[in-house]
């Protein structure tokens, strides 16, 4: 399948005060075993603005959990699939915050349990010059009694299942 978004920033458009003319909205994660918690919150984070770009977790910057299952790549496919999403892109391997310098976003979204400080993201924005609101998206609720929004409740039922 070949991506045909649009991966040129430069193209969007801007209005007199230099900003773009619509809100770009960056969200970020591993998004291993992708899940209707991850959609709910990707679908949050597009509506907070007019296009939204995904930046997916490189294996190197996950620090704060157990190692993704799936690789980069598969996971950035998938990420890129979904209709909500205007593009996805993999993070930086040593820097996470050169591609927000880059997308220069109107807007970060946060997922609701995801570990960063919003204040911490804040000043490191701050410090690099970036001027971007820093959101974080609601929660979802089951819709039903076995359904599973989180990677480590699905990986925990496999190993009790098939394990």
């Amino acid at each position: 399948m070949t991506d045909t978004r649009n991966t040129d920033r430069t193209t969007r458009t801007r209005g007199r005060d230099g900003r773009p003319d619509e809100t770009l909205v960056v969200a970020q994660g591993t998004f291993d075993l992708l899940h209707p918690g991850h959609v709910h919150y990707l679908e949050q984070a597009r509506a907070m603005g007019d296009e939204l770009v995904v930046i997916v977790a490189r294996p190197t910057n996950v620090d704060h959990k157990e190692a993704p299952i799936c690789a980069a790549r598969q996971r950035r496919e998938l990420v890129a699939a979904l209709e909500v999403v205007d593009e996805a892109i993999l993070g930086d391997r040593e820097d996470i915050f050169r591609p927000i310098e880059e997308l220069d976003p109107d807007v970060i979204a946060l997922g609701h349990d995801q570990h960063h400080d919003p204040g911490a993201i804040e000043a490191e924005l701050e410090s690099r010059g970036i001027d971007c609101a820093v959101e974080r998206a609601s929660g979802r609720e089951p819709k039903y009694d076995d359904e599973l929004l989180s990677t480590r409740l699905i990986v925990e039922r496999i190993l009790r299942r098939r394990g």
